[in-house]
């Protein structure tokens, strides 16, 4: 069985994005990108939102062939560009780049995918997520708290139907006062 992990920035009041989708709050200091290059390099399927996913593939499937681009930013580029993904879409008709689509039930596909042998998986996106938290398919929380209280926005945790009870596996200070937090969810 394949390890799902849902892992984002967020803010101290548990905020993925303030209003109108801001992300200026949660820009990664060097060590923290770093984190998260190593965490895309390690996944071997990242689940997406049809929002994250245009957002990202917006961005990184081109950012190091832009001007003035750090090493950094490179690297990820290259590593988000090289890793299977699959978007979770009933509006999108088709894919650019090595994603695949799925139109379907999101959770019988992320149930299906979680069943097979192969290394980690990673969801991305507060709404396919929420999904697969209240289906109870979440091994893993990866919460990268920003010392920011933003009062309103997309939550990171979705609404449940019963409590989730985790084991703390991680603890690491990050530089700007930024804090993550692993959790596993206790089977």
């Amino acid at each position: 069985m394949r390890k799902l992990t849902y892992g984002m920035n967020v803010s101290l009041d548990g905020f993925v994005a303030a209003p109108g989708g801001d992300l200026g709050w949660s820009v990664p200091s060097d060590e923290l990108f770093a984190w998260w290059t190593d965490r895309v390099g390690a996944t071997t399927l990242s689940l997406y939102g049809r929002r994250l996913w245009e957002e990202m593939s917006a961005h990184w499937t081109t950012a190091d062939r832009q001007p003035g681009v750090t090493a950094a930013h490179a690297e990820y580029a290259r590593r988000w560009r090289a890793m299977p993904k699959a978007v979770f879409s009933t509006t999108l008709r088709e894919i650019d780049g090595d994603a695949r689509l799925v139109t379907g039930d999101a959770v019988a596909e992320i149930e299906r995918l979680r069943a097979e042998d192969g290394g980690p998986m990673d969801v991305a996106g507060a709404t396919l997520a929420a999904s697969a938290m209240r289906a109870g398919l979440i091994d893993e929380f990866a919460v990268v708290t920003h010392p920011v209280v933003l009062g309103a926005g997309t939550p990171f945790f979705a609404a449940v139907d019963s409590w989730v009870e985790l084991d703390l596996v991680e603890t690491r200070p990050f530089p700007d006062g930024v804090v993550l937090t692993r959790y596993e969810t206790r089977r």
